[in-house]
């Protein structure tokens, strides 16, 4: 049995245990091992549940050839810069004329953590793209989702699903 912090191995006959083993190798260590090679590899930083996320997804204790190499993309911190690595992704996978209008009304971070000192700064060096903190960053979320909420009629018809609205 592979757990999350031992592999308990026995070698049962005759209905019991004839020879029991444990090993501290098990889904955290492999867990570890995920954070440790992307660190490493990507220079990323990655937490415990992105690890189990990649283990569970992608994982293999072997490749029998090409269709079981699997990829998928990691979120992380970039250890080089501090930044989230997949953030610059977004703007080069977005279409030309939107990336555009991102550079010329900029970038407005949300969040308490956007409120980090000098997080901005940051993010307009690094892209050169204007970069602004909104004015209520911390409530930004909890008061936009509260405007959606109102708007529900409004809104209906643009959800891809409204199960959520019938419960």
């Amino acid at each position: 049995a592979v757990g999350g912090g031992t592999t308990d191995i026995a070698i049962i006959s005759l209905g019991g245990i004839v020879v029991p083993g444990s090993l501290r190798i098990a889904g955290n260590e492999f867990d570890e091992s995920i954070i440790r090679h992307i660190r490493h590899k990507e220079n990323l930083l990655i937490g415990d549940r992105t690890a189990e996320a990649v283990k569970v997804e992608v994982g293999a204790a072997m490749l029998r050839g090409p269709a079981d190499d699997h990829s998928m993309e990691v979120r992380g911190r970039d250890l080089i810069n501090g930044l989230p690595k997949s953030g610059r992704r977004v703007l080069g996978q977005a279409p030309p004329e939107l990336v555009s209008a991102v550079i010329d009304r900029g970038i407005i971070m949300t969040g308490g953590g956007s409120q980090l000192r000098n997080f901005d700064e940051l993010l307009r060096q690094t892209t050169g793209i204007p970069v602004m903190v909104a004015e209520n960053a911390t409530d930004s979320v909890a008061l936009g989702t509260g405007q959606a909420l109102d708007m529900i009629p409004v809104l209906r018809d643009a959800l891809i699903s409204d199960n959520f609205l019938r419960r």
